[in-house]
C-alpha cells in the first residue's frame, strides 16, 4: 500500500493570528516582521477570516513609500478595519487532508494559503511555500 502524506506533516503549526479588533498597522508589522503573506483572523481559536499582505497592498501604499513615511499608511489604515479587508468565506481543510488534496485546492483557486481546522479549531496553516519546500525535499 502506498503511503499518502498528510498536510499535518508539513503545515505551519506555529500560527500567527489576528483578532478582528486588531488594527491594520499591527497586521502590516506582523507580515513584515515574520516575513509571511497570510494571517488567519480568529475569534478565540475559531477562524473567521483570512488577511493577506496583498489585501493590505490593495488599500495602502505599504511598499510605495519610503519607510520613514509611515504616516501615509497610518492614515489609510485608520480608514479600514480588519473585518472590512479580510476574506470572509474561507476555505479550510482538516489536518487529515492529504498533501495532494491541499495542492489541488490551491492550484484550482486564487489563494495561496489554507487554514487547517480540526473540530472547528484552527490548528495550522498550509501555504504554497510549505508545498514547495516539501517537493524540494522529495527531489
Amino acid at each position: 500500500m502506498r503511503y499518502v502524506p498528510l498536510i499535518s506533516e508539513i503545515m505551519t503549526k506555529n500560527i500567527i493570528a489576528l483578532n478582528r479588533d486588531d488594527d491594520l498597522e499591527t497586521a502590516e508589522m506582523l507580515f513584515k516582521r515574520n516575513k509571511i503573506r497570510h494571517i488567519p483572523v480568529v475569534a478565540e481559536e475559531v477562524i473567521i477570516g483570512m488577511l493577506s499582505y496583498t489585501d493590505l497592498l490593495r488599500i495602502s501604499f505599504a511598499d510605495a513609500v519610503y519607510e520613514t513615511e509611515e504616516e501615509v499608511d497610518t492614515l489609510v489604515y485608520n480608514m479600514f478595519t480588519i473585518d472590512q479587508v479580510m476574506a470572509k468565506n474561507v476555505v479550510t481543510v482538516p489536518s487529515t487532508a492529504t498533501i495532494k488534496e491541499v495542492a489541488k485546492i490551491l492550484a484550482e483557486n486564487e489563494f495561496h494559503a489554507l487554514p487547517v481546522v480540526d473540530d472547528g479549531r484552527l490548528v495550522g496553516i498550509a501555504t504554497t511555500t510549505d508545498l514547495i519546500n516539501y517537493l524540494l525535499k522529495q527531489l
